[in-house]
């Protein structure tokens, strides 16, 4: 059974449909993971275990400069997940 959600994958232009990944990151002594939904356009939408908290957008022009939006996160934790969000799109030649 396919599972319903409010949100639509959609393609624009010669962009392929995104689908979500998972990524691991050092919190301080400890792993945590957290759900990538990308959203298209260097967005991407960050869920851990209770959910969505918040988006990302990343700057292919300055990869010391991303903004986010609703996170709650500090700002180590937040370049980490734009790090390993990278290098998942390094490793599976995807273009952010």
């Amino acid at each position: 059974m396919e599972e319903k959600t409010e949100f639509n994958q959609k393609t624009t232009g010669n962009e392929r449909l995104l689908q979500q990944f998972r990524i691991e990151v050092v919190d301080g002594d400890k792993g945590r993971f957290f759900s990538i939904r990308p959203l298209g356009q260097q967005r991407y939408e960050i869920f851990d275990e209770d959910g969505s908290i918040g988006t990302v957008l990343l700057d292919e022009k300055d990869h010391a400069h991303c903004e986010s939006q609703g996170c709650e996160l500090d700002l180590p934790l937040l370049h980490s997940i734009r790090d390993q969000i990278r290098f998942h799109n390094k490793m599976h030649g995807d273009s952010i």
